[in-house]
């Protein structure tokens, strides 16, 4: 019922109300269907029923979660005609699903469509169109305020929306949030690009690229679902933790069918092999290397053999013979067309056995498709292929490869030193591919010679997060799985903190195949206050030179502290002061120590960063090596000497320190009894 008041924010509390009744109406349609004799099988039944329930997930009304959250009226009907007399502005209201009456007429439209999109791109200077923009705030799913912008109005001056920085700015208790309400103008052009485009984005901390990677996954996902839905689509993060902290974005938005994996998952199931050995920095170095792609090519075509003797065939009174000569052209040829090892394979025993068809026709016969196959499936010519063409075992020949010395040698030769050869081959010889040594590093490299032999599935869109850290060898990997489709790439050049970081974007995209794609850079922060940022872009000339540091649209004054006293226990206790989750960040040596130091304060803290934070247990510790992706209302970071020089070397040590100044929302207390790094303190 309509309430009998001119209050506006009544009457948008009306129509929240009737939009959630509306929107449970839509979720009974679809519950109370009649699914029996759906289908001329019960294969395409229980798909027709799995669709059916995946669609009542995505009509859940999210308590916790506004319905809608902006507003915009437009001076006319978006078409271009205009509106008459008595029809008033058209309204929309603007949500993270599309919510109908009873009767079909929109209550909601969903963010990604159209006619949403000037919510978050006009301005006083491009109105769009858009005479009033409407912003609202909400507590615990309750509408509680509203904001206006009157963008045609020259009378009305231009301020900072409250709402949207207090959007920004609540507490983050739990796992990480959509941002579909605060979207800013150069995130939207992003995430509204084309399914066609690959296209890296280059983001300080705070700049929001990793909500914008996700926010464009469910773009793509509401304008190419059925093209999506038959090739799929996958979120690659750098760790579960990063993983577990992000999982519940796209289904906040809707959407419950995208993949997520680390690049270890992926070549672990694509390998089915399991982890079993740690390498050196060198050698994980080398194994990531690019040339290692052309050692593992080598490797492969070294099975090719020559063909020693000519072909004799016979069929029923007749003999046909291809010489030798003739055999070799042919497998000259498949070698020179780079085919992968396998097709090429399967394609020679047909070559073969055409080359005898010429021979029965050039002699009279008239031989078919059927007489082609037979003879390319006859023994002698399974005998040619099995000795020329010999079948191979990826997995086998990695292990070969990482065991024999030899054979790394021929494989490598002008492509590796000697030296990088020792720095690569296991200490000991593998006996077994299932009790082999396996490294992380390895597995790719197995990744990589499956690719070789077989091609892999590539699916219809990726996105890469905290792409900066991979190796070649795993961009190769990661840029297989999207061959055929596009990808989303990730990361901050100066957050790069493994020995083999990305030096540069257009090099990665390179590894990737992406050859050439787009390079956008989001330099305004939102996440991160001023004072700390700044803070930590005293870091930046040392770690990535010519980076532009970031900028934040947060004053926050008062939201970095120094405490020299090393109490990390009393900084703890000072940030569990203020609202939201806590995380304290210390090197990967000090984490028994700290552990022991809170538990003595009796501080109740979580050390796993995958866990969900709760309003008992805000606390999370954390070692440095893992703080990457992540985020906390407020950080304590404990003896930033200590980080850095728990890295092999300086650079990449002031690398992790930056990631984890980074890491804050609203506060930042930095704890220390060593002296700071001189890069920092200067």
């Amino acid at each position: 019922m309509r309430p009998t008041t001119d209050d506006p924010l009544e009457l948008e509390r009306a129509h929240l109300r009737e939009s959630r009744a509306a929107l449970r109406a839509m979720r009974k349609d679809f519950e109370n269907l009649d699914l029996t004799d759906i289908a001329a099988s019960w294969v395409s039944a229980e798909v027709v029923r799995g669709e059916v329930r995946d669609r009542i997930k995505t009509l859940a009304d999210l308590a916790e979660l506004p319905l809608f959250f902006g507003r915009v009226d437009y001076l006319h009907p978006p078409g271009g005609a205009p509106a008459g007399e008595d029809d008033g502005p058209e309204r929309y209201y603007i949500g993270r699903r599309h919510v109908h009456d009873a009767g079909g007429e929109p209550m909601v439209l969903d963010w990604r469509a159209p006619v949403s999109q000037p919510f978050y791109r006009a301005s006083r200077t491009e109105p769009l169109d858009v005479a009033l923009r409407r912003r609202f705030g909400y507590e615990r799913g309750e509408l509680t305020a509203y904001e206006d912008e009157h963008l045609t109005d020259p009378a009305e001056a231009a301020t900072a929306s409250r709402l949207l920085a207090a959007e920004i700015e609540k507490p983050r208790v739990g796992p990480m949030r959509d941002i579909v309400a605060t979207i800013q103008p150069e995130q939207d052009v992003i995430v509204r690009m084309d399914i066609g485009d690959t296209l890296c984005v280059q983001g300080a901390p705070g700049t929001g690229k990793t909500a914008v990677g996700l926010h464009r996954v469910a773009y793509l996902l509401y304008s190419h679902r059925e093209r999506l839905k038959r090739t799929g689509t996958l979120v690659v993060g750098p760790n579960d933790s990063f993983l577990h902290y992000i999982e519940q974005v796209l289904p906040s938005l809707g959407e419950l069918d995208v993949a997520q994996a680390t690049v270890g998952e992926l070549v672990g199931k694509q390998t089915g092999l399991a982890v079993r050995g740690t390498d050196t920095a060198r050698a994980a170095g080398l194994k990531g290397d690019a040339r290692m792609a052309e050692v593992l090519r080598g490797a492969v075509r070294s099975h090719v053999g020559r063909v020693e003797e000519s072909l004799v065939l016979v069929r029923g009174s007749r003999r046909w013979r291809v010489p030798q000569h003739e055999l070799q052209e042919l497998v000259d040829q498949l070698l020179e067309r780079e085919m992968r090892y396998g097709a090429a394979r399967d394609a020679l025993p047909q070559r073969i056995a055409h080359a005898v068809l010429t021979r029965m026709e050039l002699a009279g016969e008239a031989p078919d498709d059927r007489v082609q196959n037979a003879v390319a499936r006859s023994a002698p010519v399974k005998a040619v292929v099995k000795a020329v063409w010999p079948a191979v075992d990826p997995a086998k020949l990695v292990l070969r490869l990482l065991s024999d010395a030899e054979f790394l040698a021929a494989a490598a030769d002008g492509l590796l030193t000697e030296d990088e050869q020792a720095a690569v081959r296991w200490a000991k010889p593998a006996r077994g591919v299932k009790t082999a040594p396996w490294t992380a590093a390895d597995l790719v490299l197995v990744d990589e010679a499956l690719d070789l032999v077989e091609r892999t599935g590539s699916l219809g869109h990726v996105v890469l997060d905290e792409a900066q850290d991979l190796s070649p060898m795993q961009y190769r990997a990661v840029g297989r799985r999207c061959s055929t489709g596009s990808a989303t790439v990730l990361g901050d050049i100066a957050q790069g903190t493994t020995p083999w970081a990305t030096g540069s974007w257009e090099e990665a995209l390179l590894h990737l195949g992406k050859k050439g794609a787009a390079v956008e850079e989001l330099t305004a922060g939102f996440r991160v206050p001023k004072e700390i940022i700044d803070y930590a872009s005293r870091l930046l000339p040392h770690i990535a030179e010519g980076l532009a540091p970031a900028s934040s649209v947060r004053e926050a004054l008062g939201s970095l502290t120094r405490r020299e006293d090393g109490d990390v226990a009393a900084a703890v206790r000072g940030a569990l002061r203020h609202e939201g989750s806590v995380g304290v960040i210390v090197a990967d040596a000090r984490m028994a120590q700290v552990r022991s130091a809170l538990e003595a304060a009796g501080v109740a803290f979580l050390d796993d960063p995958g866990a969900e934070t709760t309003q008992e247990r805000r606390v999370t510790l954390l070692p440095a090596s893992l703080a990457k992706g992540l985020e906390y209302d407020h950080v304590v970071v404990d003896e930033p000497s200590l980080i850095v020089e728990g890295e092999p070397d300086r650079r990449t040590g002031l690398r992790r320190l930056y990631v984890v100044l980074t890491r804050a929302v609203s506060g930042l207390t930095v704890v220390h009894s060593v002296p700071l790094p001189e890069e920092l303190a200067a």
